[in-house]
């Protein structure tokens, strides 16, 4: 029986490529991969000559029927994205169905992830979580799925590109105020680096960030929504001095440290 084989590849460290994965890479007929160039790279290391085959985004349902062809002909084949697992926030899903649905028998091997590994680190609550992947680029898009995310009681975990870090991290800030954040880069390589902080610091100091990166923020706390409840009867008192709604809410931002755009909407609800 043919076998599409699921492997994880190395984040940065190659020490982390189990034995498991060798033998499986050394097993198969073939490899289908995101990137050639880098999986021909990973396979010289490991001292392994198979031929590999590109199976990216651009191309994953037309190259996935070829795929398909060659299992259903008896052969068995690994699939690897350039880092971490395939299928998360990576290439492999659409191979994956197709396999299920020709009754392929689909294997998963064990190995790095880089989201795992920045939330077991980041000191931030691991009890429950959400793992989102990327945002999207453009800010009014990027907002609009904050908004849609800022209210659940888990915490929240994002890959982001080092030219979109600090643009991210201001929408996160302005949509989901001020909460703890760790920013994890470099994982498992020798510049390994967890940063700890909370969204407004970050945004004050204007970091640069290198590598690809993962984005922990702690959940959204019901407290806070309450809280804000304690502030309406100052606001009443500066509208009725005649402040719009807009500048009274900027007051009781700067007075008290709380979310303007939050304040805002609080009292346009309860309205």
């Amino acid at each position: 029986m043919s076998e599409l084989f699921l492997v994880p590849s190395p984040i940065g460290n190659l020490k982390e490529v189990s034995p498991r994965v060798i033998e499986v890479l050394n097993s198969v007929d073939y490899v289908a991969c995101e990137d050639t160039r880098n999986t021909s790279k990973l396979l010289n290391l490991l001292g392994l000559n198979k031929r590999c085959v590109s199976c990216h985004e651009h191309n994953e349902n037309m190259e996935s029927d070829k795929i398909i062809s060659s299992l259903l002909e008896g052969k068995n084949v690994a699939y690897l994205s350039d880092a971490g697992y395939p299928c998360i926030s990576d290439p492999g899903s659409i191979l994956v169905k197709k396999a299920i649905e020709n009754n392929i028998k689909v294997t998963p091997l064990s190995g790095p992830n880089a989201f795992l590994n920045a939330l077991v680190g980041s000191g931030i609550d691991s009890s429950h979580f959400l793992f989102y992947g990327f945002l999207d680029s453009k800010e009014s898009k990027r907002e609009s799925e904050l908004e849609k995310l800022k209210y659940l009681p888990y915490t929240l975990i994002f890959y982001e590109a080092p030219h979109r870090i600090n643009d991210t991290l201001k929408s996160m800030e302005k949509i989901l105020g001020n909460r703890k954040i760790t920013v994890a880069r470099e994982l498992t390589k020798l510049h390994e680096e967890f940063i700890r902080s909370d969204l407004a610091s970050l945004n004050r100091g204007n970091s640069t960030f290198i590598g690809e990166l993962v984005i922990i923020v702690d959940k959204y706390n019901e407290v806070e929504k309450n809280d804000f409840d304690d502030y309406l009867p100052k606001l009443e008192l500066l509208l009725k001095a005649g402040y719009k709604l807009k500048d009274a809410t900027s007051i009781i931002s700067l007075l008290f440290n709380v979310n303007k755009n939050k304040l805002y909407k609080r009292v346009i609800k309860k309205d």
